[in-house]
This record gives structure tokens, C-alpha cells and sequence, in this order.
């Protein structure tokens, strides 16, 4: 019995040793031992090499070559206007030119067409899914469109299936349990010491050194670019949303106050220690509702200029890396400095976005656990304010392309409630609008733009 306690010892001595040692003390003062760049550029040529296995493969068995993913979706769409596309419809008339107070039954076509685009292919529900990948990552769950796998391409997946589960998950969630134990703990003795300077840097110390512990839990590398405009105090800082753990990306360069909902449970336990030591705006289910309420507090708290910059979501839910969706315009009406942030992570190692209509929290950090890494770039954008005579909806707007431009997104005017809502019945009265004016002659120079309108209803 001594011999495999002996062994047991000496497995968990090396253990603590290696994650202790080599990779949270680093992770503490945002140092790197250059491993985790070595994996990856070793994982980046075991991809390229797979993807060009596969594509000789299906070359020697005469099979179609690997499905590449369009940019816009499964069918190609028109980007014209209303107006254009119902112009060129009538061509075919002996009026080439929309007529006041003139119907043509070629009309009706443009609607048809737009209803079945949206039936195959709409853009609010392929951004909650998974992104299309051009080439297997080896991971099992998107190996979804590739027929052909070589026998060294199966052992090589074999490998990583091992070294994924029984190598690096155990590392990960050791690290990950050792991060969030030391966030509580942490945060809970420091909401002790009476409010002074001292109290507020060794909560932004706690608070950085953990989330830096947790982001090496997901073996996240991450990429910042352009940090001279990283947020300031009294600021707010808004970024595209992909994922929960976007938090932990963002603040493992800078200090936040976040903003959310009071949860029970595990969360609810963090968030309660949390708000000990930093002063972070949670708001109760019903005050959530209420939007004058909410806009209250978070102005109460940007009016204090010494206070760490809020960080904000606008979007309101998960989208899947490929687009940025509405930005509600509550968080643009406080006033103050906003600080946009583009997140864009990369595919081929692991898909960041979270789905909650089919995994819940535990199920989906399990699957980034177990993913190749966490690969993202993180771009500061220059700050940015109201301009006079410009509304909320606007700044939103602006904001919003911002963000979409750098991180290479496409920016759409939809609204991410439409993930679980139905379409406003005001969006389609103004669309009835649009085509009522077509009709009776008017100019459309000031018509009715999805992007400010849908904006607006939020």
C-alpha cells in the first residue's frame, strides 16, 4: 500500500509543480515561457497538412473538393435598395421608371424573392450558428461536410483526442478551479480593508492576476493591437459579444466594471465577492426591465470620472464570430467617452461562440476546454463621442461600424432578440411605408432605414 500512495504523492507533487511553476506564476505577471506559441504553430501546420491530405484524397477517389463556405451565406443576395430592385424588375415595361401613383404586378416578385431568401438563408439566424469552417480542424464536432479521412489522418486525430482529454483538459480545469477559488477569496478579503487607494490597487491586482490565471485555463492566446487606446477610467468600453468568456479576454489586459444581472448559484457566489472589493453595477431581474432605472445608475456611475470604464455588451446575446448585430442604444444615451473594442476569435482552433439554446454553461466550457486553444485578437479603437445633432441610434450605429470594420465583420442592422422574439410589428409597417412612397412618387433620400428604426424599438 505504501508504494502506490508513494507514486500517488509524487504524480500530485509534480503536478501542483508544473501548474504552479510553469504556468500561473507566469500567467500572475502577464509573462510567457513561449510555449503555448509553439503549440500553436505546430498545431497551424498539422491543419495545413490535413486540409491538403484531404484535398489529395478526394482528387484520387474523383470526389468534389471541399466545400468552401460563401461570405454571404448559402445563396448570393442583391444589396440594392427597395427602389433599385423593383426598378429593375420593371424594365421589362414599357415605363422603366417608377411612376407615381403606377402599380406594376412585377412588384410583387421582389417581395416573393425576399420572403424565400429569408426562408433559405436569413441573416439573423446564421449568426447563432456555429461558423462555417473551410477545412477540418480535427475536432470531432465539425468534421460535418468531410467524407474522406486518411488512415495516418486518423491517427493523428486519435493523438489529439488524447492530448486534448487527457493532457490538457486536466491542466485546464485544474488551472481554471485554482483562478476562480483565488478571484473569491481574493476579492472577499480585500472587500474588507476600509475604501482607499490602497484598497482599489490591490483589488485591480486580484482582479487582474485571476482572470490571467483563467485565461491560461482555456489556453487562451490572446493578441491586443493598438493598446495606446485601451479604456480609461470613467469611460465605457463596448465590444462585439461571441462568447461568455469574452470578459476574460478583455480583462485580462485592464481592470473593468462590468454590468449584468444578480444570478444565483456559482455565479451568483462570484459575483457577490466580486462586488466586495470592486464596484461593479448588478441589477435585479426587475430592474433589468426597467430601462430608465438602468440608465440611471450607469450614468450616476460615469459622472464619478476616477472610476474603472464600464464594460458593455450592446449587442445583449452571443453572436457567432462572423457578424456584429444591433446595438441597443441604452448604453449610448449615459453620455461620457465610449471606448469601442473589436473581438474576433480564430476558427480553426476552437469555436468560441455559445450557443444557449443547445448547450448550457457547463456543457459549453467543457467544449472550450477541450478545444485545440483559444486563439483571438483584441483591437483597441481610438475613443469616440456624441457628435452634436447626433441621437443615440446614430452613435449607436457608428459605434457599431466601427467595430465591425477592423474586426473584418459584417455589419448588420438586425436586432439579437430576434434570436428568441418575433419581428416587430413596427418594422413591417415601415417596410409598407417604404413601398407606399415608392408608389405615390416620393423621394427616398430621407426614407426609412432598417438599421435606425429597429434601433430605436429596442
Amino acid at each position: 500500500m505504501e508504494d502506490p500512495w508513494g507514486v500517488a504523492q509524487w504524480f500530485l507533487q509534480v503536478w501542483l509543480s508544473v501548474v504552479l511553476g510553469l504556468i500561473m506564476l507566469p500567467s500572475m505577471f502577464g509573462l510567457s515561457l513561449g510555449v503555448t506559441g509553439l503549440y500553436i504553430k505546430i498545431l497551424v501546420k498539422i491543419l495545413k497538412w490535413a486540409t491538403l491530405r484531404i484535398q489529395r484524397g478526394q482528387k484520387e477517389q474523383h470526389s468534389p473538393s471541399l466545400p468552401v463556405p460563401l461570405q454571404n451565406g448559402i445563396i448570393q443576395k442583391e444589396g440594392g435598395s427597395m427602389e433599385q430592385e423593383m426598378g429593375d424588375l420593371r424594365r421589362c415595361l414599357p415605363t422603366a421608371s417608377l411612376v407615381r401613383g403606377k402599380f406594376a404586378l412585377s412588384d410583387a416578385f421582389y417581395f416573393y424573392k425576399k420572403a424565400l431568401e429569408s426562408i433559405v438563408d436569413d441573416q439573423v439566424t446564421q449568426c447563432f450558428s456555429s461558423e462555417e469552417l473551410a477545412s477540418w480542424n480535427l475536432l470531432t464536432r465539425t468534421n460535418l461536410i468531410f467524407r474522406y479521412i486518411s488512415l495516418r489522418l486518423t491517427i493523428i486525430w486519435g493523438v489529439g483526442v488524447f492530448i486534448r482529454y487527457c493532457l490538457l483538459f486536466p491542466f485546464r480545469i485544474t488551472i481554471a478551479i485554482i483562478g476562480i477559488t483565488w478571484l473569491v477569496i481574493g476579492t472577499t478579503l480585500v472587500g474588507f480593508l476600509p475604501e482607499s487607494s490602497a484598497k482599489n490597487w490591490l483589488s485591480e491586482l486580484v482582479h487582474l492576476t485571476c482572470y490571467r490565471i483563467c485565461a491560461r485555463g482555456l489556453s487562451a492566446t490572446i493578441q491586443y493591437h493598438n493598446k495606446e487606446d485601451r479604456p480609461q477610467k470613467g469611460g465605457i468600453c463596448v465590444a462585439n459579444h461571441t462568447s461568455p468568456i469574452d470578459i476574460v479576454i478583455l480583462a485580462s489586459d485592464g481592470c473593468y466594471a462590468m454590468v449584468g444581472q444578480i444570478h444565483g448559484g456559482l455565479m451568483g457566489v462570484i459575483q457577490r465577492s466580486m462586488v466586495r472589493s470592486c464596484p461593479h453595477v448588478w441589477f435585479e431581474r426587475s430592474e433589468m426591465r426597467d430601462r430608465h432605472a438602468v440608465a440611471s445608475r450607469l450614468r450616476a456611475y460615469v459622472a464619478a470620472k476616477t472610476k474603472l470604464p464600464i464594460l458593455i455588451f450592446p449587442e445583449g446575446t452571443c453572436i457567432n464570430n462572423t457578424s456584429v448585430m444591433m446595438f441597443k442604444k441604452g448604453s449610448f444615451e449615459i453620455g461620457g467617452v465610449i471606448h469601442p473594442v473589436a473581438i474576433k476569435y480564430d476558427p480553426r482552433f476552437g469555436d468560441a461562440f455559445w450557443n444557449s439554446a443547445k448547450h448550457n454553461m457547463v456543457s459549453y466550457l467543457l467544449r472550450m476546454m477541450t478545444s485545440w486553444a483559444i486563439v483571438v485578437n483584441v483591437w483597441y479603437l481610438p475613443p469616440m463621442i456624441r457628435q452634436e445633432g447626433e441621437d443615440a441610434v446614430q452613435f449607436a450605429n457608428r459605434v457599431k461600424s466601427a467595430i465591425a470594420h477592423q474586426g473584418g465583420l459584417v455589419d448588420l442592422s438586425w436586432d439579437g432578440s430576434l434570436k428568441r422574439d418575433r419581428v416587430k410589428e413596427t418594422f413591417k409597417q415601415q417596410q409598407q411605408k417604404m413601398y407606399s412612397r415608392i408608389i405615390v412618387g416620393e423621394e427616398l433620400s430621407n426614407s426609412y432605414k432598417p438599421s435606425n428604426r429597429n434601433t430605436e424599438e429596442s
